[in-house]
C-alpha cells in the first residue's frame, strides 16, 4: 500500500509542477508587460527630439530622398529651384523650422565671394560634427547673400556646402558619412536668414553680423527625427 501511495503522490506532483510553473510564467509575463506599459519606464525607440515637427520631418524626408543622402558618393544635393519644391513653404517658415536647434547647430560664415574654410570655420564644423549625440543625419544648408549674379550665387552656395563635406571627409574618415550628410544649397533665392540668427554659434567676426554676413554661410546641425 505504501508503494502505491508514493507512486500516486509522484504522479500528482508531476501533474501539478508543470501547471504551477506555467501559471507562474504567465503571471510574470503579465507583470513585465504592465511594467513596460508604465509611463515611467523609457522604451527603446528611434530618437524623436522636440524640434521634430511634422513640417521638419517632411522636409527632412524629401531632402534625404530627393536631394540625396550621398549614397553614391557623387556629392549630389538640392539647388535653389529644387529646394523650393522640396520645402513647399515660404523661406521664413522654412528657416523657422531650424530655430529650435540653436543649441545643437552652428553657422559657418564665409568671406564675400568665397567658399574657402578658414581656421574659425574648421573649428566650428569640428565642434558641431563631434557632438553627434546618436543622431542620424547631418544637414548642411548653404546660402549666398543677394549681391552679384543669381547664377553665380547658386554656384557659390553649392561650393560652400561641398567645402563643408570635403572637410568632414578628410577630417573624420567616417565610413558612414555618405549616408549621413544631406546637402541643400539655396543661393540667394530662397530662405534668406534674418539677423535673429546672429545669436547662433558662428564662425567669423562675432561683432559683425549684418544680413549680408549671415547669408554668406552654411547652416550645419545633426538632426534626429523618426521618419
Amino acid at each position: 500500500m505504501m508503494f502505491y501511495a508514493i507512486r500516486a503522490a509522484g504522479l500528482i506532483l508531476c501533474f501539478l509542477l508543470p501547471v504551477g510553473l506555467s501559471a507562474h510564467w504567465v503571471n510574470a509575463a503579465g507583470d513585465r508587460l504592465e511594467h513596460l506599459n508604465s509611463p515611467e519606464v523609457p522604451l527603446a525607440a528611434a530618437a524623436d527630439e522636440g524640434y521634430c515637427s511634422p513640417a521638419l520631418k517632411t522636409i527632412l524626408r524629401r531632402v534625404l530622398q530627393s536631394c540625396g543622402l550621398l549614397g553614391s558618393g557623387s556629392g549630389r544635393g538640392c539647388q535653389p529651384v529644387q529646394a523650393k519644391n522640396v520645402a513647399t513653404m515660404s523661406g521664413e517658415d522654412f528657416n523657422a523650422l531650424f530655430q529650435p536647434m540653436q543649441e545643437r547647430g552652428g553657422i559657418v560664415q564665409f568671406d564675400r565671394d568665397d567658399a574657402e574654410l578658414d581656421p574659425s570655420d574648421v573649428s566650428l564644423i569640428d565642434e558641431v560634427f563631434a557632438a553627434h549625440g546618436g543622431a542620424s543625419y547631418f544637414f548642411v544648408v548653404a546660402r549666398a547673400s543677394p549681391d552679384g549674379e543669381v547664377s553665380h550665387n547658386r554656384e557659390l552656395s553649392k561650393a560652400r556646402s561641398e567645402a563643408v563635406l570635403d572637410h568632414l571627409r578628410k577630417k573624420f574618415h567616417d565610413p558612414d558619412l555618405d549616408r549621413e550628410v544631406g546637402l541643400l544649397w539655396l543661393g540667394e533665392e530662397f530662405a534668406q536668414l534674418d539677423p535673429q540668427f546672429c545669436a547662433w554659434r558662428r564662425s567669423g567676426d562675432a561683432a559683425t553680423c549684418e544680413a549680408e554676413d549671415i547669408n554668406r554661410s552654411a547652416f550645419i546641425a545633426w538632426i534626429d527625427c523618426r521618419l
